[in-house]
């Protein structure tokens, strides 16, 4: 049986005590080396997740329990020790002149011997394709790339757990695919476990698991193809499927048979390939 790195137990949160509930009897398990992604439209609860996590917030009713340590004010130094948060606006995390000294930052709140310093700062820049940008001024990157080095400093600190707060709504696509290949590229080749918070369905292709909130609630827990499978009633509490997962449900109409839902072009074109060749 895997080991539960995240866990909600009935867990509700709002922001005021005559405000309406964020969260409503929130639960679920995520286990440890496990990528989920937890989607929904704006105000369904997602990104309010991702703060109770790691303590910005704290649970109205129920519990938070991240790698067995329930989530409390007493709790909270230790829980961040092991969960690393990389938000929407990249510029909010930058504290240095260069990006070394941004990168390093986190080291020297945790007193971290300078040898040790320097290799974890040369070996996550390096993990994101930034080495070569190490003494740049931040503010004068591009977005992928602030958004690069954002990931650099979580990844420098060694947390067991990564999670993306909608850490690619203000890039392109390019940019977005890119900054998703190379976390999931990190998450592989270090065992991390990875929570993406989106509302783009074309970031879970990689997920292993995917958790649908609507309305403060969990309205869905499957794979990646069972949720594209779904386009109509996903539609309907305010998400849309990738433009391959449309097309793969339009075939499918017209009697094109699509024996599994393509996650992208690749698959989708191997689907009509294997087709074109049995008729």
């Amino acid at each position: 049986m895997k080991k539960e790195c995240i866990e909600f137990r009935n867990v509700s949160f709002r922001y005021s005590e005559e405000g309406p509930w964020v969260l409503k009897n929130v639960s679920f398990r995520i286990p440890a080396d496990e990528g989920v992604a937890i989607i929904g439209h704006n105000g369904s609860g997602k990104s309010t997740i991702a703060k109770l996590i790691n303590g910005l917030l704290f649970a109205d009713e129920g519990e938070v329990v991240v790698l067995g340590t329930p989530v409390t004010e007493e709790t909270i130094w230790e829980v961040r020790k092991k969960v690393g948060m990389v938000f929407q606006n990249p510029d909010n995390q930058f504290v240095g002149t260069t990006v070394r000294d941004d990168v390093a930052f986190g080291l020297e709140n945790r007193g971290v011997d300078r040898s040790q310093m320097i290799t974890a700062i040369d070996n996550s820049l390096r993990a994101v394709g930034m080495i070569d940008y190490m003494l740049h001024e931040p503010h004068r990157l591009s977005g992928g790339q602030k958004q690069r080095v954002a990931i650099a400093s979580v990844l420098a600190i060694s947390p067991q757990i990564i999670i993306l707060d909608e850490a690619t709504a203000m890039l392109d696509p390019k940019g977005r695919k890119e900054i998703m290949h190379t976390v999931n590229e990190v998450k592989d080749q270090q065992g991390l476990s990875l929570l993406t918070i989106t509302h783009d369905l074309n970031e879970i292709t990689q997920a292993d698991r995917v958790i649908v909130m609507s309305k403060g609630e969990v309205w869905l827990e499957a794979t990646p193809r069972e949720v594209f499978a779904r386009e109509k009633e996903l539609q309907e509490i305010g998400l849309d499927i990738p433009f391959v997962a449309k097309l793969a449900n339009e075939l499918g109409k017209v009697d094109v048979p699509i024996s599994q839902q393509p996650l992208n072009h690749e698959e989708l074109l191997e689907e009509l390939w294997t087709y074109h060749s049995n008729k």
